[in-house]
């Protein structure tokens, strides 16, 4: 096993760097997943099955945050009791945590299936692309057990800062996934059904591969004496868990209504907004996962009642957060022109003069969602996740009213949607930066 990291004591600065780097290298492989998916279709098949897949991509990522949230909670609960050393204990919570968060899964993979027809109807998906649509849906729900399973056994391995090994998963099953659409996809014609599964398969792997890796430690090994079932424990993981769940769903489900009214604007913009999209989520994935090793780091000094390794620790997060903002943002705005051709034919030139458009407003504005997602990760740890809720709230509020706003006003469009999306992180981040200074001068 990797060896884990105990943010209780040591430097501070390079500890959560070396614990964050695989943690954000880790999201980057997870995006892949899609972005593969993307690319290889956007290619080769073209702009309705794109556009299929940028919509699948924004439905998939809504239902599957709230088992990703769950997870994420429970990994808060599991930092607490390693920080305290109450190991049995953390067993207990795990075996909890896992057969509630399973039965979940199982539940909503069964209305997954039920619903697709509405969900293409609430997506407002043109008649065009709802073949493509579907038919990549009814593949990809067949992975959302794979999706709990790796997003479970990562929030055990990140509790006590084993955050190399859950990279090391993700590397091997990305790296499958891409000779897999290669294989299904140019070589075996079988559409946007062979990159989906694709996916599905590699999702398996990893998510199958690290839960086996984790029953053969003895930090997770559960005996009998942990399977009982304990309301006390399953009430506290719950206030963390249920309210990162939230705030998850809350997020996406705004992404959700954003894709629709992307959707309304025809193929065109579907597809570089499908495109763009993907660029987007892993130029800042590396902030969101960053802002999960905060919560870890946090976390265990919570439970061991460092305040003051607290204090020096969002100091240190503020430093990282800035230098992989700016790094990301040059990148992205710079580059806009030839990522998005990446991803379609060059005769696409409408699709790719919109997808630069909204790289590089979004892009710009990395430094928004940085520093949001630390705030998510603070909070959490410091058992106050309904502030993550309320800043959510407040970031997506604000991005859909705007988007919806802007977008109708004919001399402005679709800039409007792409404008209301760092607006959104701003107004987030003012009201949860003076939340967190009251938190701290405790």
């Amino acid at each position: 096993m990797a060896r884990s990291i105990d943010f209780t004591s040591g430097p501070v600065f390079k500890k959560i760097l070396l614990f964050s780097l695989p943690l954000m290298a880790g999201n980057v492989f997870q995006q892949l997943y899609n972005i593969v998916d993307t690319l290889v279709v956007g290619r080769f098949l073209g702009e309705a099955p794109l556009a299929a897949v940028g919509s699948a991509y924004a439905f998939m990522i809504f239902l599957t945050s709230i088992l990703i949230g769950l997870s994420m909670g429970s990994g808060v609960y599991f930092s607490l009791c390693f920080g305290r050393h109450k190991m049995e204990k953390m067993k207990q919570a795990e075996f909890i945590s896992f057969i509630s968060i399973g039965a979940l899964t199982l539940l909503l993979n069964g209305l997954a299936f039920l619903l697709l027809h509405p969900i293409t109807v609430f997506m407002q998906i043109p008649p065009d692309v709802a073949p493509y649509f579907e038919t990549y849906m009814v593949w990809i729900f067949t992975g959302i057990i794979a999706v709990f399973l790796y997003n479970f056994g990562a929030a055990l391995l990140r509790a006590l800062g084993n955050s190399v090994t859950p990279l090391l998963f993700l590397i091997l099953s990305s790296l499958l996934n891409v000779a897999l659409d290669i294989l299904f996809v140019i070589f075996w014609d079988r559409g946007v059904a062979g990159a989906a599964e694709a996916t599905v398969i590699s999702q398996y792997v990893s998510g199958i591969g690290i839960i086996l890796y984790c029953l053969t430690k003895k930090e997770f090994h559960i005996s009998r004496g942990n399977m009982v079932w304990d309301s006390r424990i399953f009430k506290d993981m719950a206030g963390l868990s249920l309210l990162t769940s939230l705030q998850q769903s809350i997020m996406n489900f705004g992404i959700l209504l954003v894709q629709g009214l992307v959707n309304s604007f025809g193929t065109i913009v579907m597809a570089a907004f499908a495109a763009g999209v993907k660029i987007d989520t892993i130029a800042y994935s590396p902030l969101l996962d960053f802002g999960n090793a905060f919560s870890t780091y946090v976390a265990q000094n919570q439970g061991a009642g460092n305040k003051e390794r607290i204090r020096l620790g969002v100091i240190s997060a503020g430093k990282m957060i800035f230098a992989f903002s700016l790094i990301s943002s040059c990148i992205v705005a710079l580059g806009a022109p030839f990522l998005m051709s990446l991803f379609v034919p060059e005769g696409a030139k409408d699709v790719i003069s919109v997808g630069t458009t909204y790289l590089r407003i979004e892009g710009s504005c990395y430094i928004g969602i940085g520093i949001l997602s630390s705030l998510y990760g603070f909070f959490r740890a410091v058992k106050q996740a309904w502030m993550s809720v309320i800043l959510t709230i407040i970031s997506l509020g604000s991005r859909v009213v705007l988007a919806y706003i802007l977008s109708a006003i004919p001399f402005i469009g679709t800039t409007g949607i792409w404008l209301a999306i760092p607006i959104g992180w701003a107004l987030a981040d003012i009201y949860g930066l003076r939340k967190g200074r009251e938190v701290i001068s405790r």
